[in-house]
This record gives C-alpha cells, sequence and structure tokens, in this order.
C-alpha cells in the first residue's frame, strides 16, 4: 500500500518521519483516502455490438475510475440474467445502451466506498439499483448516491439480486391493473365466507408467474394457471400446487369445448396474465369473465395475440399491456422501494420464494448457455461475484 502511494504521489512522503507512530498513522490514513478515491479495477462482461449473446459478449478488465463527491462505489455480490437482458444485447429491446456496453439490469451489491459528500450509506451495506440501470454485469460499480437503494442483509443475496424485474412486475400486475376482491376466512360469529375473486396466467412457471400465485395466494384470490405439456409434468404441477396453486392445467388439457367446466367452485377470473402470446393467450381468454381483462407482459413464444370479434362485442374483454420500465420512468421510483421492500419482507418472512441457481462469474458461459435454453428447462440463472 505505502509503496503504491509512494509511486504514485512521492511528495506526500517526503516530509514523514517513518520513525514516527503518529507520522506513520497519518500516512495510512492519507493512503486509505487516496485508495478511496478511485475504485478498484473490474471484471465486466461486455459486448460492442448487437447479436446472440454467446457471440458478441465477453470478459473484459475495465480500470478504476474516480469516486466524485456524490458516488457511491459497489462491489457486486449477485446478478440475475434477465431475457431482457439478452433481448438488450441481440439489439430487440425498445431500451437499450448503445454498444460498447456492460450487461446486466439488475443485481445487488456490498458498499466497498462513498464519496465525501454521502451519508445514506456505509461501507458493507448492501444495495441494489433502483429503479434498475444498466451494467450490473461488473465486480465494481459506481454510480451517484441516488441511484442505490439500501436493502436487508438477513435477505439471501440471490433474492435481493432478484426482486425488482420479476417480483415487482408481478405485485403491480396483481394491484394496478384491476380492483380485485380479496377472500377471507370466515367471520367467527355468522360463519360467512367472502369469496375472492381469481386470476389465470400463462407462464406459470416462469418467476413472474410463480410470484403472482403466492402473492395471490396471500391475498385469498383463486389462481389458475397454465403450463405447457413437458416431461415431469405431474411434478411441475405439485411444485406450484405447494406454491399456492388452485388449478394447474396443460396446455393439450384446456383443448375441451368449455374450459369453464374445469373451474369446479373458482370463480371465472376477473383479471388474465399473459407472457406467451399465441394459443396459449387465446386460453387465457376462454377463461376470463364477462368484462374481464388479459394483461399482456411478454411474448415468450414470438407468436401474436389474436382475439375474436365476438369476445369483444359479446363478453366485452379488454386487452392491456404492462411493462415495468414504464412504471418505473415516472415519479414513482419511491413507491417501487416501498414495494420492494415488501417483497423482501416476504422473502425473510418464507412467504415469497421462486426457483433460482446461482452460478460463479468464472462460468458466466455456462449461465447464458443455461438463459439462451440450449441445456433445455433450467432455472433462473444468477451470477454470484
Amino acid at each position: 500500500m505505502l509503496r503504491s502511494l509512494s509511486h504514485k504521489t512521492p511528495s506526500l512522503l517526503f516530509n514523514f518521519n517513518f520513525n514516527n507512530l503518529t507520522s506513520l498513522r497519518t500516512t495510512l490514513t492519507i493512503t486509505q483516502a487516496f485508495s478511496s478515491a478511485v475504485s478498484p479495477p473490474s471484471k465486466a462482461i461486455v459486448y460492442d455490438s448487437h447479436g446472440q449473446p454467446d457471440a458478441v459478449t465477453k470478459l473484459v478488465d475495465i480500470p478504476g475510475v474516480k469516486v466524485k463527491e456524490n458516488d457511491v462505489c459497489v462491489k457486486m455480490l449477485a446478478a440475475p440474467i434477465n431475457p431482457s437482458d439478452i433481448n438488450r444485447i441481440q439489439g430487440v429491446y425498445p431500451v437499450r445502451p448503445e454498444p460498447p456496453a456492460v450487461g446486466g439490469y439488475e443485481g445487488v451489491g456490498e458498499v466497498y466506498s462513498v464519496g465525501a459528500a454521502v451519508t445514506a450509506f456505509s461501507p458493507g451495506d448492501w444495495v441494489i439499483p433502483s429503479p434498475p440501470s444498466f451494467g450490473t454485469w461488473q465486480t465494481y460499480i459506481v454510480k451517484d448516491q441516488n441511484v442505490w437503494h439500501k436493502v436487508n442483509k438477513a435477505v439471501p443475496m440471490e433474492y435481493a439480486a432478484t426482486i425488482t424485474v420479476n417480483p415487482l412486475t408481478a405485485f403491480l400486475m396483481l394491484e394496478d391493473c384491476v380492483t380485485l376482491n380479496s377472500g377471507t376466512a370466515p367471520l367467527a360469529a355468522i360463519l360467512v365466507f367472502l369469496v375472492g375473486d381469481a386470476i389465470v396466467q400463462n407462464g406459470a412457471t416462469s418467476m413472474v408467474g410463480q410470484c403472482v400465485i403466492q402473492l395471490a395466494k396471500s391475498r385469498g384470490i383463486h389462481n389458475i394457471n397454465i403450463i405447457r405439456d413437458r416431461p415431469g409434468v405431474d411434478e411441475v404441477k405439485e411444485r406450484l400446487k405447494d406454491l399456492g396453486a388452485d388449478e394447474v392445467f396443460t396446455e393439450s388439457e384446456l383443448e375441451v369445448k368449455n374450459v369453464k367446466s374445469l373451474l369446479g367452485g373458482i370463480p371465472e377470473p376477473a383479471l388474465g396474465f399473459n407472457c406467451v402470446g399465441g394459443n396459449s393467450a387465446s386460453m387465457v381468454l376462454k377463461f376470463l369473465r364477462q368484462g374481464g381483462t388479459m394483461v399482456t407482459y411478454g411474448g415468450m413464444s414470438k407468436k401474436p395475440v389474436t382475439v375474436s370479434t365476438s369476445a369483444f362485442i359479446f363478453k366485452e374483454l379488454s386487452l392491456r399491456g404492462f411493462w415495468l420500465q414504464n412504471w418505473l420512468s415516472t415519479d414513482k421510483a419511491q413507491e417501487g422501494r416501498k414495494m420492494i421492500d415488501k417483497l423482501l419482507g416476504l422473502v425473510h418472512d418464507g412467504k415469497l420464494k421462486y426457483k433460482m441457481e446461482l452460478t460463479p462469474f468464472d462460468d458466466f458461459n455456462t449461465a447464458l448457455d443455461k438463459a439462451l435454453g440450449k441445456l433445455g428447462s433450467q432455472p433462473k440463472q444468477v451470477i454470484k461475484f
């Protein structure tokens, strides 16, 4: 450390008496201040042009950058590979950084150092970029203090790293799109049940889908779930029911004349969520009650949503979209942070969970192959730095 400081600023050492303990302490203080003014060098996953992520991404070394007075230097702990991250690298996502760019959009890190004017954060704090911010696939990040939101260190890092894009989407779609009536337990005095509304969704095994199941269940809202046919489907159904799913159907099981005959005692859904498109979206629409609403937030099949004329005229169905980035780009950043804290509280209490796989940063290429679907169906990939 002292050798490094001497090399950088020899004049600082010229007047120090190293036989004097006070002078040595002063030297150490100056050394620490000097080193904290510049971030450590970083390793990052970078792409120089748009294209297929496994072809255009590479690991590079990035020199340290100056930590200005309002900046926070964060040592990243974990960051996921989301479908939107892949789409940004491909150049097909509506909002994306121009290459060359560092990949990643959300994650969690530990404060390494802070600028002179920063008082809200201290080294050792866990923070997430909120709203999310480009460039989380690197070992150190320096950004203005307003970018960061402190989170509870008692929550597993993989949940802190992934709490924004998918769980917050599920939370907002349930809260903001349609007013849903929650069910209640029987009132002790009069033994009356208040029956809650119902929702239906495809893509139920996705992270958003898993969160929708649990959040709906916690509110007493029934949930009907559609999954694609696959090997081991019974195990998948059981896992979703363990999360709180009321019903789980494969797409082939819904090839019947009247899907509503499968509902049993569950009310016809007032709200549907679609992240697949094509025939799967049509199945969601078939479940909806008169005047119901389907919200589309993804299109994994890359097939269009097709709606019959009669569904609009006679059932008065409504269709709308949801994009988290639009919601966060309004003046709702602080409101979003409160929701994130609430979701992390549910995680901490064991009331919100989803399947993930932590992969060391050194094995990024393997994690990327899994995220791209090259190795079959895989859990959400989360990079651990």
